[in-house]
């Protein structure tokens, strides 16, 4: 019999590693049907993943996708075992979508990508084979472009998302906000409470807590006036950590409704549109500057220490690894294993 008794959250696992970071210039792209293999064959002490979160992006899934296409997406999830969870729509300028910020053409491509994926959602929903989960979203604005004009720039953005609220709440979906530091008006704890609260609608649009990504927000990249850890941090320095995600939590977590298991080493690199962004780390990384289970409680509980229970599943989150990494088996069994790990200290039972 396990040990492990509690059955919420469900524990997901997320498809886009496969295609992120993957293609040209690159390593080719793990397919879907391979991925969700690995996700289904992982099993640690008799617990397996629960489901997937999904990019909505070729080669994974075609955002026109037909409901005969999502028909057969459906199936092979169920065929192995798992629903899905949370979607992204692929808003950025490269993808077919356009800068929030730019109350032009921008906002335009932008709102037809959110209402592609929240078709996508909603029938994903009605096949019955998505219980819960929101659509993922960004500004998918550069910082530098936010900060030629700040207040502007977080206006035109808030703008963007407030009516690309309205297309989600026509098809029953919520919208949550990755807090990235690479994401203009989204790059520090402070605007992000800031763009959230100008966006105003706490039932239908909120935030995307990943805790490889929100801990850079303590070290102030790209907002360094934002900055909660002192200067030269010390690592070893355990109880100002805790006290500094505190703080971090204390602000968003009233706005948090889906949430990513990471790890994290405190570096930052750029690629692309990610303009300084964090390096997700294996669960096992010896330079993981995160304790994966103890902080994610920081989230997933209020300030009493009771839990909040305000997501049905959580999603581990690592990209950009070696398909090498990413095809052994053993990968999985680790990211497996430290969800459980955050289950058994956070969870329920229902």
């Amino acid at each position: 019999m396990s040990s492990h008794t509690n059955n919420f959250p469900k524990l997901h696992n997320a498809a886009w590693p496969g295609v992120v970071g993957k293609g040209e210039g690159s390593e080719p792209p793990i397919d879907l049907d391979t991925m969700l293999d690995l996700t289904a064959a992982a099993e640690v002490d008799g617990v397996k993943f629960d489901g997937f979160d999904l990019f909505l992006f070729a080669p994974h899934i075609n955002i026109d996708a037909t409901a005969d296409e999502l028909k057969t997406l459906a199936d092979k999830a169920a065929s192995r075992g798992l629903v899905i969870g949370s979607v992204v729509a692929p808003v950025w300028p490269p993808t077919g979508g356009g800068a929030a910020l730019d109350a032009g053409e921008g906002r335009t491509h932008f709102l037809e990508q959110v209402k592609k994926g929240c078709r996508i959602a909603k029938t994903l929903r009605e096949q019955g084979i998505r219980p819960y989960g929101v659509v993922r979203i960004d500004s998918a604005s550069s910082v530098a472009d936010w900060a030629k004009d700040p207040g502007g720039s977080q206006r035109n953005i808030a703008e963007t998302f407030k009516q690309a609220a309205k297309i989600a709440r026509d098809h029953g979906e919520r919208l949550a906000a990755e807090g990235e530091i690479c994401w203009g008006g989204m790059h520090s704890w402070r605007k992000m409470v800031d763009l959230l609260e100008h966006v105003g609608e706490p039932e239908t649009v909120g935030f995307q807590a990943d805790m490889a990504h929100t801990l850079l927000y303590t070290l102030g990249e790209n907002a360094p006036e934002d900055r909660i850890l002192p200067e030269n941090f010390d690592w070893n320095d355990k109880a100002t950590l805790d006290q500094a995600l505190t703080k971090l939590t204390a602000a968003l977590r009233p706005w948090t409704i889906d949430f990513h298991v990471a790890q994290n080493d405190a570096t930052v690199f750029g690629s692309g549109s990610h303009d300084h962004t964090g390096r997700h780390c294996l669960a096992t990384d010896p330079n993981g500057k995160l304790d994966i289970p103890h902080h994610a409680g920081f989230w997933l509980r209020d300030e009493k220490g009771v839990l909040t229970k305000k997501f049905q599943h959580i999603c581990w989150d690592g990209c950009m690894f070696p398909n090498a990494v990413m095809m052994n088996p053993q990968t999985w069994k680790d990211i497996l294993s430290a969800m459980i790990s955050v289950r058994d200290a956070h969870g329920w039972t229902q």
